[in-house]
Formats: structure tokens, C-alpha cells, sequence
């Protein structure tokens, strides 16, 4: 597998700073190391920094018709790679090869294009009574991206970033580097300027947080775990620096008496099992009625059964026994077990058998906490006052689902749900619309104008 053994700082590839430091990219597959990429360290994160700074004034004052330019160059150098960046995902997450190219090679090109149309047509500059409204970039952005959808995670932070005027460090997940060097040989064949888009490979703990840390980044924009986020708001906080934190899920899949049952199950289940259900906005948690509770939990178990050759491996050792220790936890709790458990599925590669429980109790820890991994929990409800009290009864707020026969009755639930994004009755995915969570789910919106206003400060003169 082809890997740079360089970071790309200030327009160009070039070593680190302890260039004998390096990770292994596993893949998960098979265990197998497929390539290896630099260990980037504080020295690197501020020789990053510092280029973004110094080209900050210059792509600020760039007309954003002609960021938009470079855009839609980005979008194309995307396109141009398509194979190569589903073939790389599929190596270094584990990803099957359909999946790879529709989801984490074809959304990024998409989201890419719609920043494209929104850097030349985004109101800027707008009248307020007697003021003049300036939008501008809010400067420097630290980009902290996870594993699990790694180009897209790049694409809709790094995209808007540019968009606003805002220059870009980024520090990929170590688990799935390689994907993000992709994306910068794009910017660079895209005509970006140097030092606008840089890229320091590294460890989270190590890079990663001197990148949150750095006095020169004036905002950070994380996706991640809600644990890490809150120790980025901490260093962030400090220096009274902006946050953008796409945080964790245990969304809600709340199924009204009125609705197609066997429909919204089936749904269901294939949203779990999606990217082998490492996804935060993952319907973890399904909600059915008491009536027509045994017919849902024999819909769901025969549904899981069928992904049990379709799915891909968890993106490393740790995560698949962490996965598995959720699983364990549920039956040690009371809940039945009605399709996979924890028991390894195949001899090698971290893959963990799509897995449904039953007899679930809000209180459990299995519908608390989030498992990242392909389980579902099931859960009965008594009328809707309760399924609200349940749908509602986590720190989380991410995303969620409502089905029901009516439309209006299915809008009408999800009004009251405490979540960011709420599908009905199978909505098809926006990449316009705003995601992003309540409560400990995050700070701020990702996609769409409202992703594109996360990078942007607002300046007013009085006539």
C-alpha cells in the first residue's frame, strides 16, 4: 500500500522532525501491517501551525469565487482518485469494497462540491439596517478527525474551512492515515495554496493534543468519543479559543404502533449494521411498542442474521474487544441474546458477529452507553410518553428515527425528541442539512451552510 513517508507542512512533503518515529496501519482484516506513516510530535503540529498562520492573510483576502475554484479543483482531483481512496479505506478500515466506494469514497466528493457552490454564493458581506455585516474566517483551524468515516470526516471539515477564508491543520486518526494523505495530494493537484491545508500524521495523545493546545489555532474542530471531547473543550477553553465537537450517539429508532413494522425493523437493523456499526449517529436503540414487541424482536434477529458475511471487521484489536465486552455486559445484565454474542466469528481479522438483544431496560448499560460496534438493543414501550421518556433518557442527543403510518404523527414525536437529526420514516441522508448533536453529543453543526458558519466571525460597521 502506497504511503508518504513524509508530512505535507507549507505546500510540500517533508520529514519529521523524529523521522525514525512511525505507525503501523493494520489491516483488519487480516492483521497484516500494510504501510507505515510518520509519528508526528509537537515540533512537527507547530511547524504546521506556523505555515498555516503564515498564510492565513493570503487566502483570507482571496475572492471566494476563486476559492470557490479551488474547490471544485478539490472536488475533481476527488473524483479523478475515486478507486484509489475506496481501495485504501477498504485496506486500512476494513471496509467492504461496495461500501467503500459509495459511501466513503462517493459522499466526500459530494460534500466537497456542495462547499464549491456554497464558497461563491455564501452572503459574505450583508446590510443590517444602518450596518454592513462582515463574515470572515475565524482564522487557523486544528482539524482532529476519527477513524470510522475517514475521508468524509476530512471533507466536511477541511471543505468548509477553506470555504470561510480559514487556513487547516489536520491530524487524521493514526488507525486510517493513509486516506487523508489521498486527500492532501488532492489539495495539492488542486492548486491550494502552500501552507493553506496541512497535514501532520500522529498519535492522539501526542499530536493531537498540542494541536487542541496550540496558542496559534483559533478554533478546533473534533469528531470523536465524548471523553476526548470534553478534555479538547478543556484545553480549548483555556485559551478562550471556538470549538467545533461532534461527539457520541445512542440515537433512538422509535417505531409508532401505526407504522410499518417489518419495514421499519429492516431499516433498522441495516442502519446498526452499517460501516459494522461504527457510526455515532447509529440507530442503536430501537423502541416498539409492547403490542407487536415479539414480532419486532423475531424481524430484527432474522434480519442480523443475514449481515453475518456482509460486514467488515471493527477497525482494531482494542475495538473489537471492547465491543465484545459490551456484548458480555448485556447478557451478564438480563438481556437476551437473539442473534450473534461475543464469540470471535472467523479466526482472524477483528471482525464481531452482528448482534441483537432483546428484554432491554433503559437503565441497562447497553442502552447507555455507546458500543460502536454492529449490536442493537431492543426496547418495549407502553404508550408514547414513555417511549418519549426512553427515546430522551440518555446523555446523548446525536441523531434518531420515527415511523409511523401518518407523517404528521411521526413529525409530531419527533418534535419533542432531544436530538440534532431526526429521520421519518426513512428520510434519504441531506448533505446539506445540518448534523450535529444536544447535550453531550457536541458543540456545533457540520454540512450545509450551517457547517460553512461554524468557520466564520462576524464584524459589523455602524453609518
Amino acid at each position: 500500500m502506497k504511503a508518504h513517508d513524509g508530512l505535507y507542512i507549507d505546500g510540500a512533503w517533508r520529514p519529521a522532525a523524529n523521522p525514525g518515529d512511525m505507525i503501523e496501519v493494520v489491516n483488519p482484516a487480516d492483521e497484516q501491517v500494510i504501510a507505515r506513516v510518520p509519528a508526528g510530535g509537537p515540533e512537527d503540529v507547530d511547524a504546521a501551525v506556523r505555515a498555516a498562520r503564515a498564510a492565513l492573510p493570503g487566502w483570507a483576502a482571496t475572492p471566494p469565487a476563486e476559492r470557490a475554484a479551488r474547490l471544485t479543483a478539490l472536488r475533481d482531483a476527488l473524483a479523478a482518485r475515486k478507486d484509489e481512496i475506496a481501495e485504501t479505506v477498504t485496506a486500512e478500515l476494513g471496509s467492504p469494497p461496495a461500501f467503500s466506494e459509495a459511501v466513503h469514497a462517493g459522499l466526500p466528493i459530494v460534500v466537497a462540491g456542495t462547499y464549491a457552490e456554497l464558497a461563491a454564493s455564501h452572503p459574505f458581506e450583508e446590510k443590517v439596517g444602518n450596518s454592513t455585516v462582515l463574515h470572515e474566517p475565524v482564522g487557523v483551524v486544528g482539524a482532529i478527525t476519527p477513524w470510522n468515516y475517514p475521508l468524509h470526516q476530512i471533507v466536511a471539515k477541511a471543505a468548509p474551512a477553506l470555504a470561510a477564508g480559514c487556513t487547516v491543520v489536520l491530524k487524521p486518526a493514526e488507525d486510517t492515515p493513509l486516506t487523508a494523505q489521498l486527500f492532501a495530494e488532492a489539495v495539492h493537484e488542486a492548486g491550494v495554496p502552500a501552507g493553506v491545508f496541512n497535514l501532520v500524521t500522529g498519535l492522539g495523545p501526542v499530536a493531537g493534543q498540542a494541536l487542541a493546545g496550540h496558542p496559534d489555532v483559533d478554533l478546533v474542530s473534533f469528531t470523536g468519543s465524548t471523553a476526548v471531547g470534553r478534555r479538547i473543550g478543556a484545553l480549548a477553553g483555556g485559551a478562550v479559543k471556538r470549538v467545533a465537537l461532534e461527539l457520541g450517539g445512542k440515537s433512538a429508532n422509535v417505531i409508532l404502533p401505526s407504522a410499518d413494522l417489518a419495514r421499519a425493523v429492516n431499516v433498522g437493523v441495516a442502519n446498526v449494521m452499517s460501516n459494522s456499526g461504527q457510526t455515532c449517529s447509529a440507530w442503536t436503540r430501537m423502541l416498539v411498542h409492547r403490542d407487536r414487541y415479539e414480532e419486532a424482536v423475531s424481524l430484527a434477529a432474522a434480519a442480523a442474521e443475514k449481515y453475518g458475511d456482509r460486514i467488515g471487521p471493527l477497525v482494531n484489536a482494542k475495538q473489537q474487544e471492547r465491543v465484545r465486552g459490551y456484548i458480555e455486559k448485556g447478557v451478564a445484565e438480563g438481556a437476551r441474546l437473539v442473534a450473534g454474542g461475543p464469540g470471535a466469528p472467523r479466526a482472524k481479522g477483528y471482525f464481531v458477529s452482528p448482534t441483537v438483544f432483546a428484554d432491554v431496560t433503559p437503565e441497562m448499560t447497553i442502552a447507555q452507553e455507546e458500543i460502536f460496534g454492529p449490536v442493537l438493543s431492543l426496547l418495549a414501550y407502553d404508550d408514547e410518553d414513555d417511549a418519549l421518556r426512553i427515546a430522551n433518557g440518555t446523555v446523548y442527543g446525536l441523531a434518531g428515527a420515527v415511523w409511523a403510518g401518518d407523517e404528521d404523527e411521526a413529525v409530531a414525536f419527533a418534535r419533542r425528541m432531544d436530538t440534532g437529526q431526526v429521520d421519518i420514516n426513512g428520510g434519504r441522508f441531506n448533505p446539506l442539512a445540518p448534523f450535529g448533536g444536544y447535550k453531550q453529543s457536541g458543540v456545533g453543526r457540520e454540512l450545509g451552510s450551517h457547517g460553512l458558519d461554524e468557520y466564520l466571525q462576524t464584524k459589523s460597521f455602524q453609518f
